[in-house]
């Protein structure tokens, strides 16, 4: 599994290690570790599987003849390797530390040289997508002051549980990284705890999210195929939905084959400016048409006292929906190199600045704009539709096309880094069990069964894009409780300090909101009705 792999940083080979640095042993609770003194200057190698704790420092090797990774790195790594020793005030700053080699050889981490601009690029394409432009179908419940007020706290709430990921990320005195969130959740929670808090929510938001990118980019795909062969001799029915799943399904299996998260750092960046791109033009084109004719402001409240309570609830959802990315940033880190002199906190913490100052400019307007537009008018599902079925005839046909494929680019982009944990979870089975690296063509095997499970999970539940508030309700712990009560179990701040009511108080109001989001989210589903249309995708 990912969480038993360790998560340090890329380092030398052992003939590249200084010779007057003292051999590095075992972490005491190593089950290969040994009490028997090594002799002078001497570096020694064990043929013992490596079966380790995952945030420890290793000196085993795989038994596989081959005494380094190295050979596998340099006929697999499309970028070059970076010596990062990793951050310990009380070593030497020129030791260079040798580290568990299956990092090595997992997808996350087999490179190590990203920089503030990977971690913009990433974090951008990440942190927003299409669940934003259902922002304003919030605000139909919450009504203007409640939903520029709950918009702004989650937006500040989230940016601090960020800012405590990244502090989070490696701790120089134990001389660990934890590069995947599910790591991090173990060594703040337990083994058996961490598993069970965090497991389902990460593969849950991978998978989930994987499959809504198909679904999104499909119809998306559709719409764009009618409007450019509007008028002309092209026939635009001639693929039905599941076919435009399977092409796009196509498209995001092609583009899967990139080896590891630093070598996707392009198609983040087009990821990112396609959803700045169209997230801009559909407020834009929406608040230069001016508002639509008879809109209410009011607060949409209908039914019984319970009824309107869980719709608010069910809103709340929608918003916390809209915040996305937290079970990546580990990751995202987990690509840069690190030093006592420069951490990798520095260069990702300046990356997400940049990032998050983007993503308020498109979310804010997205939301405020959208509700102005269209008031309780907007459809449910959100800001792209509302664009089609109020404006198909007095938009140019050109801003509607540049729409779709900022759409469809997007899906592309966003499936390529939600699904890099699953491939690095898949993978990690197999170098644990057979204690080497998968070759090029066992990996296309694996990326290319998960894409056409997600395909065959998308023709089978085509309504999981209108879960927008359960989703959110699940996705609430991962992105606004856990990282609070990690920074407590790991930090330890003194007790009964501002601090530690604060991260106290976070957490736990972090938890109830996401019991109550999901109740809210099953009610509304059971009670208001969603088409649940498996297997017929429309």
């Amino acid at each position: 599994m990912i969480d038993q792999v360790e998560s340090n940083p890329i380092t030398s080979s052992p003939s590249t290690r200084r010779h007057d640095s003292p051999p590095l042993s075992l972490s005491p609770d190593h089950p290969n570790s040994t009490t028997e003194p090594k002799t002078k200057n001497e570096i020694t190698f064990s043929t013992t599987p490596i079966t380790g704790s995952p945030d420890r420092l290793m000196t085993s090797i795989p038994p596989s003849g081959a005494r380094t990774p190295t050979r596998t790195i340099n006929s697999r790594n499309i970028t070059p390797k970076f010596l990062t020793p990793l951050a310990s005030f009380s070593r030497i700053a020129l030791h260079l530390t040798k580290l568990d080699p299956k990092d090595a050889w997992l997808p996350i981490t087999e490179s190590r040289n990203g920089n503030a601009y990977y971690a913009a690029f990433h974090t951008l394409c990440a942190g927003i997508g299409i669940q934003a432009l259902i922002l304003p179908v919030a605000f139909t419940i919450l009504g203007w002051a409640w939903g520029v007020i709950t918009l702004t706290l989650t937006f500040i709430w989230q940016l601090y549980t960020l800012y405590l990921l990244v502090n989070l990320h490696e701790s120089p005195e134990e001389g660990v990284r934890y590069s995947r969130y599910m790591q991090l959740a173990k060594a703040a929670f337990g083994v058996r705890l961490g598993r069970i808090l965090a497991k389902f929510s990460i593969l849950y938001l991978s998978i989930g999210t994987c499959v809504t990118c198909i679904i999104i980019g499909a119809s998306t795909s559709k719409i764009f195929f009618q409007i450019v062969c509007a008028g002309d001799k092209c026939d635009p029915q001639k693929l039905t939905v599941v076919e435009w799943y399977l092409v796009v399904t196509c498209g995001v299996i092609i583009l899967s084959q990139l080896p590891n998260l630093n070598s996707i750092a392009g198609i983040s960046l087009v990821g990112a400016f396609s959803a700045l791109g169209y997230c801009t033009t559909i407020w834009v084109v929406s608040v230069a048409k001016d508002r639509l004719p008879n809109i209410s402001y009011n607060p949409v409240r209908v039914g019984t006292r319970v009824t309107r309570f869980f719709d608010v609830l069910n809103a709340l959802g929608i918003i916390a929906f809209a915040f996305t990315g937290h079970n990546l940033l580990l990751e995202i880190q987990a690509t840069m190199p690190t030093s006592k002199a420069q951490p990798s906190q520095v260069p990702m913490w300046k990356g997400i600045k940049f990032s998050y100052t983007l993503i308020a400019l498109c979310l804010f307007p997205l939301a405020i704009g959208g509700y102005w537009a269209y008031g309780h008018l907007i459809p449910p599902s959100g800001m792209l539709a509302a664009l089609f079925v109020y404006h198909s005839q007095d938009v140019a046909k050109s801003i509607l096309g540049l729409a779709s494929i900022l759409v469809i680019f997007n899906a592309l982009s966003s499936f390529q880094i939600y699904g890099m944990p699953t491939f690095d979870e898949v993978e990690s089975l197999y170098v644990i069990k057979f204690k080497k690296a998968c070759t090029w063509w066992q990996r296309v095997i694996i990326r290319t069964g998960f894409g056409f499970t997600c395909f065959f999970i998308a023709v089978a539940i085509p309504f999981l894009p209108n879960l927008a508030g359960l989703i959110g309700g699940i996705n609430l712990p991962v992105t606004l409780a856990y990282p609070c009560f990690m920074w407590i179990k790991i930090k330890k701040p003194k007790v009964y300090s501002p601090v530690w009511w604060l991260h106290w108080g976070l957490g736990i109001i972090g938890m109830m909101l996401s019991g109550l989001l999901i109740s809210a989210g099953i009610y509304v589903i059971i009670h208001d009705g969603v088409k649940l249309n498996f297997f017929k995708p429309v």
